[in-house]
C-alpha cells in the first residue's frame, strides 16, 4: 500500500486511520508464524538439572516436544576454545501422524546482554572445512615464523599442536554429533544433535556472571523459543555424575 502525503488533505481522517491500521496489520502479520515459547510454570514447559552437568529446558505440545540442553560450564568452555563457539544440544520428538521437517540451519541464538546480537547456526560441514583451512594456514605460517625466529621453535610448534589437536577433535565431533536436517514420522519420530554458534563479534564482549540468551528453533508452521540464562540462578551448581572406568 502506498500513501501519497500530498493527497492526505483531501481524505477524511477516519479513512486515513483505517488505511494506516490495515497497512500496519498487513506489514506485521501477513508472514507471521505462531510462536511456542518456553515459559516457567506454563503447562508443557519443564526445566531440569541433569547429573551429566547439563541444564534442560523442554516444551511439550500435542504433536511435538523440543528439548534444549546446555552444559552448565558452556560459558567457561567457550572462552577456552581456539574457535570460540557456543554449543547447545537439541532433541525433537514427533508425536503426530504425518511428517515433520527438522532444519537446524534456520536456528538462531540471540545474545541478549550484548546488544541483542543474533547469530545464525553454523553449518557443520562448511564450518569443518573453514577450521581445517585455518589449521593448514597456521601450519604454513608457523613454519615461516620458525625460519625467521628459530629460538621460538618450541613455542610455535606447541601452539600449532594444540590447535591441530583441537581442530581434529572438533571436526570429528561435528561430523558425528551435529543435528542434521531430517523428516520425522511415526516410524522415525526422534532426532537429536548439537548446534553451534559463533561468539566472535565486535558487539559480543566478555561474558557477564549471568548471561541471557534466546534460542529460536523454527519449523514450517511455528517457531519454538527458549529464553534461558546461564547459570539459571546466581551461584547455581550442578554436581556431575562421576564416570566409572
Amino acid at each position: 500500500m502506498t500513501i501519497h502525503i500530498q493527497n492526505l488533505r483531501r481524505v477524511p481522517f477516519p479513512i486515513i486511520l483505517a488505511a494506516l491500521l490495515l497497512w500496519t496489520w498487513t506489514a506485521s502479520g501477513k508472514d507471521a508464524v505462531p510462536t511456542v515459547r518456553w515459559t516457567e510454570g506454563n503447562p508443557g514447559c519443564t526445566f531440569t538439572r541433569g547429573d551429566d552437568g547439563k541444564y534442560r529446558w523442554a516444551v511439550w505440545t500435542d504433536d511435538v516436544a523440543v528439548s534444549l540442553a546446555v552444559d552448565s560450564q558452556e560459558l567457561q568452555k567457550t572462552r577456552r576454545r581456539h574457535e570460540r563457539i557456543f554449543g547447545v544440544l537439541l532433541n525433537v520428538h514427533y508425536r503426530g501422524s504425518g511428517t515433520l521437517n527438522v532444519n537446524p540451519q534456520k536456528t538462531t541464538l540471540e545474545f541478549v546482554n550484548h546488544f541483542h546480537t543474533v547469530k545464525n547456526s553454523l553449518h557443520p560441514d562448511y564450518f569443518s572445512k573453514e577450521v581445517q583451512k585455518k589449521a593448514d594456514d597456521l601450519a604454513g605460517e608457523t613454519e615461516y615464523q620458525i625460519q625467521k625466529h628459530p629460538e621460538k621453535k618450541d613455542e610455535k610448534e606447541s601452539y600449532l599442536r594444540d590447535y591441530e589437536n583441537e581442530v581434529s577433535e572438533l571436526t570429528r565431533f561435528l561430523s558425528t554429533h551435529s543435528l542434521r536436517e531430517a523428516t520425522l514420522d511415526p516410524g522415525n519420530p526422534e532426532v537429536s544433535g548439537w548446534i553451534f554458534f559463533e561468539t566472535k563479534s565486535k558487539w559480543i564482549g566478555d561474558w557477564k556472571k549471568q548471561e541471557t540468551f534466546l534460542l529460536r528453533f523454527p519449523f514450517k508452521n511455528r517457531v519454538f523459543e527458549f529464553p534461558f540464562t546461564l547459570p539459571p540462578s546466581e551461584g547455581d551448581l550442578i554436581l556431575r555424575r562421576r564416570e566409572l572406568h
